[in-house]
């Protein structure tokens, strides 16, 4: 088992999250369906909860946009104010400051989809 540089943020989204899925969607999720398989993200590395509001400056754009990509691809669906105060609004989020890789000997993979390559690192 080894501790990896980085720490980790899962994504739920809230109620504006499945108000504006259930917009152009036909489907009738709950926040219990959507929540099954939330989506975690590896983040920088960070000690004290001060600095998640920092990394959530930086990324926050990055993930909005991923999540909702996920559920829509057509970006004319997707709400215009993408900002922090909005993410906020749309998401719950759970930091973990410590991340362990149990998969010892197996070497990461980064898969790059806008090069199609897929990267080891050891």
């Amino acid at each position: 088992m080894s501790e990896i540089n980085r720490s980790l943020l899962v994504v739920k989204p809230k109620q504006p999250f499945l108000d504006w899925a259930h917009s152009w969607d036909r489907a009738r999720y709950t926040l219990d369906d959507i929540h099954e398989d939330s989506t975690a993200y590896l983040i920088p590395e960070y000690e004290l909860n001060d600095e998640q509001m920092v990394i959530l400056e930086y990324c926050h754009g990055f993930i909005f946009e991923e999540e909702l990509f996920s559920w829509c691809i057509d970006e004319a669906t997707w709400p215009e104010q993408r900002d922090l105060k909005t993410f906020l609004e749309w998401f719950d989020l759970e930091f973990h400051s410590l991340v362990f890789d149990l998969a010892v000997g197996t070497p990461l993979e980064y898969v790059d989809y806008g090069q199609d390559e897929v990267m080891t690192t050891n």
